[in-house]
């Protein structure tokens, strides 16, 4: 099988290649495919290199808002795997929430254990309701109605499967003897541009 070139306006060939480069070679490319996947393999190689994480990606901080002091509930009357639903950070559209001790450390939980954790019930994909979706058994919130989204509570509410490219928003929580607080939020809640905001 031949490939048949159809040929290139001489001046197109020397406006990109310049009139010295085609005078010299002849040639319309300068570059042969070979010479042009090395070159690109080592300028991928490069990038990457650069972008690796390091000692100065982890000083990136974390966008977090904090809020009024809610109180939320007492430890001492927390069961595990039992959530309990309550709103934050207003009582506006979006903002019910899911307190729960997982039995299981997790990012960003609180009490002995460092279990027990607090996210938005809404989808970070199309606002879909997670209301009860709690999986005991896989630390889960969801699947979502709408796309099947399900979302790890162990891991700052990232995302397991499903539509969404978000974590769920997490609400920040502090532990003032056996009370529980809400102060803040890691994320922006669904339908939100500011958390209070509807």
């Amino acid at each position: 099988m031949t490939v048949q070139h159809s040929p290139l306006d001489p001046a197109l060939v020397a406006s990109i290649n310049g009139p010295e480069e085609v005078a010299k070679t002849g040639k319309r490319c300068v570059m042969n495919r070979r010479q042009f996947l090395l070159t690109s393999g080592i300028s991928t190689f490069t990038i990457m290199v650069a972008l690796k994480s390091g000692p100065s990606a982890a000083k990136v901080p974390a966008v977090v808002s904090t809020y009024k002091r809610k109180f939320i509930a007492k430890l001492s009357e927390l069961k595990q795997d039992e959530p309990l639903d309550f709103t934050y950070p207003d009582e506006g559209a979006y903002a019910e929430s899911i307190l729960v001790k997982l039995g299981r450390e997790a990012g960003g939980g609180i009490g002995p254990q460092k279990d027990i954790v607090a996210f938005s019930y809404t989808c970070t994909h199309q606002g879909g309701p997670l209301q009860d979706t709690y999986k005991a058994a896989d630390k889960a919130l969801g699947p979502c109605p709408l796309h099947l989204t399900t979302f790890d509570l162990t891991r700052h509410g990232i995302f397991i499967s499903g539509q969404a490219y978000q974590s769920l928003p997490q609400v920040l929580l502090e532990l003032d003897g056996d009370d529980i607080y809400a102060v803040g939020m890691f994320g922006l809640i669904y339908g939100r541009h500011d958390n209070l905001q509807g």
